[in-house]
Parts: structure tokens; sequence; C-alpha cells
């Protein structure tokens, strides 16, 4: 009897890109000449997984999928079941104009594949379970800002168009309990405006209710142990407050994987944009990526910052003299990102000096 030959790619590397989505998965499988297979399938990585198995023993097996909606679980548990995989940024995977112009879950999941077969792909950082669940409470409460900002700008808006003057002890304390008492019994309130201006009145001390039960929670969190020395250190930084230090750790999680500061300022945000073309060079001010959180928590961290520290109000100073204020905060701001790097890295108090 002839002797069958088992299959066997322990000597082969097998690469998944997985195109995904809420109900379904596209998933492109490619050998390391070959394309083998583009299918759909359930979302769920243990399917996957013994896909591979199943059809390719032994192999070492690769996938990659863009971060989005779906996080970091599908990650996590194809690690768990022998299948090698990073999640890439979206604006990283190689991408041609006929790609753009013919976007199907087919072709996004082949070009994953593709990028990853030729080490195109730079995984981004992958945080874990317990840190997820901490960053979501600091996600929840820069959305519950967003909200308030947005309710009081309906309110404005409300009475500029029907013509209620603010009066002028109201123009610089605003949304104060002053202010608010005086919108709830205004005389030319009534019938639907009445109803109107009280819904949204609600509507902010309901907003303001959470960001207070927001902010004790991360009180809390920062008498945990993991976070409580962290926490003491950055708020030796002028401008930091305890709030702001626990949005900067949970959202930065280890300040050891930024290798360089350039690395850490990216991921910030305060990178500027640049378009050259022969002779011609613009800066388009600062790029679009980055995390937009800490993005503008350390200028708000910055413009207090420049008010406290002698070495920030001598370097504002003379910045301020050759450009916009704008720009110049901005020179400042990495320098106090810079701090906020040295602090952590080195778990070293900030000393004040004059010095820059």
């Amino acid at each position: 009897m002839k002797k069958v030959q088992q299959l066997d790619f322990s000597d082969q590397i097998l690469y998944a890109g997985i195109d995904v989505h809420l109900k379904s998965w596209k998933v492109c499988i490619l050998t390391e000449q070959f394309e083998h297979s583009v299918f759909s399938m359930p979302p769920d990585p243990k399917q996957l997984s013994n896909y591979l198995k199943k059809h390719f023993p032994n192999g070492n097996y690769q996938a990659a999928y863009e971060s989005g909606f779906s996080g970091f679980w599908a990650q996590k548990q194809l690690q768990s079941h022998g299948v090698s995989c990073i999640v890439a940024n979206a604006a990283d995977i190689p991408t041609n104009d006929k790609d753009r112009r013919h976007k199907t879950d087919r072709n996004d999941c082949r070009k994953i594949a593709v990028a990853l077969r030729a080490i195109q792909l730079r995984p981004i950082f992958v945080p874990d379970d317990n840190a997820l669940c901490d960053r979501t409470l600091i996600r929840h409460r820069s959305q519950i800002v967003k909200d308030i900002t947005r309710v009081k700008n309906r309110i404005k808006s409300i009475l500029y168009f029907i013509g209620i003057p603010i009066p002028v002890q109201f123009q610089y304390n605003r949304w104060s309990g002053a202010f608010l008492d005086w919108l709830s019994r205004h005389k030319d309130m009534e019938g639907a405006l009445r109803t109107t201006i009280d819904s949204h009145l609600d509507q902010l001390s309901n907003l303001r209710t959470q960001q207070a039960q927001m902010h004790k929670q991360l009180r809390e969190m920062a008498k945990d142990p993991k976070y409580k020395n962290n926490v003491r250190l950055l708020m030796t930084i002028p401008g930091i407050g305890l709030i702001s230090a626990m949005i900067w750790i949970v959202e930065l999680i280890d300040i050891k994987r930024f290798t360089r500061f350039d690395n850490l300022c990216g991921y910030v945000g305060l990178v500027p944009g640049e378009h050259s073309s022969g002779e011609k060079h613009y800066h388009t001010g600062l790029d679009n990526r980055g995390n937009n959180i800490l993005r503008t928590l350390l200028i708000e961290n910055t413009w207090i910052a420049v008010r406290k520290d002698p070495a920030l109000i001598q370097a504002y100073y003379r910045l301020s003299k050759r450009m916009s204020k704008n720009k110049a905060i901005i020179r400042i701001a990495r320098k106090v990102l810079n701090r906020i790097r040295f602090v952590l890295a080195n778990q070293k108090e900030y000393q004040i000096s004059i010095a820059n």
C-alpha cells in the first residue's frame, strides 16, 4: 500500500489579512508565493485559527487587521489560538488609486495581507484589558465635556435667535448658578420657548452630574498603587492637576514604549504637516493624526503652565515677540510634553527653575 505523505508547513509563513465588520469578516489568505483564497466568515477568531491549522498544518500563522470600532479583542483571541496578529493604523496601510476608486471588502483584506507579507505594516500598541477599561472612563468623560459644550451653544443660539440679550453681569460669568437661575426665571420665556430652554437646562444639569461622577471615579483611581506615584510625579509639573495627570497616565499607559521624543510628539499629535515640491515648502499646521484628547489636554495644561513656571514664562515671552501667540504656545507645549516624558521615564519630580 502506498504511504500517504502528511502535509507539513512548519517551514512556511501563512498570512491572513482581515477586513473586520460587525457581523462578518472578509479574509484573504496568502502563502509566501501565492494567494490561496479570499472568503467571508463569522467574526470568530477560533474558527479562523482552525481553518489555518486544517489547511496549513504546523505553519507559522500571521494575521493583521485595521484599528477601529472592533478594538483589540480579536487580536488577543487570535494570539491565544496560536495566530500571531497585529493591529495596524488604517492610514498606514499602503493604498493605490485603484483601491481608492474600487473599494470593496475583498480588495481591503487583500491589501492588508499583501502589506503584511511585504513587512510594510507597523503594529500599534495594544493595551492590556485593565488599561482599556480605565481608558473607557477617560474617553467617556471627554465625550461628556463635548456634550456640555454643545448644550451651552444651543442655549446661546436660541437666545440670539429669539433676540433675548444676555445681561452685562453675565458676559464674563456665564453658566454660573446665577446665570442658570436667570435663564430659568426669565419672564419673556413662556410656552414652547420655556419648554425648550428647560429641556436644555435639564440636559445640562444631567451632564454636569455625570461629569462630577467621572471626576470622583478618577480621584478614586488615582489612589490605586499602579497610578499613585505617577500621579504624584506629574502633579509636580506646573499646569497639571490630578484629573489631568490621570488622563495622561491612562492614555499613555507606558511612557517607555516611546523610544524617542518625536514618537511621543507624533502620538499626541504635536507634529506639523508639510507639503514640499521642488523649491516650494509649505507647513500646514498641526497634523490631524494623533490622540485628540491628549493634544487638547496638553494645550490646556500649557496655557496654565506659562503663568506659573518662570522658565516657560520667559520662553513664551521671547517666542511671542516673533510669532503669533497660538504658534508660541505650540512651541511651549513641546517643552511641557518633554517634561511629562522626563518625570515618567526617570521617576523623578520636576524641579521648577529659571532655566529653559
